[in-house]
């Protein structure tokens, strides 16, 4: 937590964001096309990172099912 009291940002490597959310990198860049996961920033011609934060909403999102269905426990 940062002084504002909401945690703080970070921008991941592809390699991470592969590792937490088990999917490849074709599959990630699919499902970027169709708008259903976060695109990356761009910071230098030859540099693309993920906000951690959004991926972690995804994470969630997901959990949740995409049309919205919570999973039973």
């Amino acid at each position: 937590m940062n002084d504002t009291g909401t945690a703080s940002d970070r921008f991941i490597k592809l390699d991470e964001v592969k590792r937490r959310v088990g999917l490849g990198k074709s599959m990630i860049y699919k499902l970027i096309s169709e708008g259903k996961f976060p695109a990356p920033y761009k910071l230098s011609p030859f540099a693309s990172r993920w906000s951690d934060r959004e991926i972690t909403a995804w994470i969630e999102e997901v959990k949740d099912g995409f049309e919205g269905k919570k999973r039973k426990l």
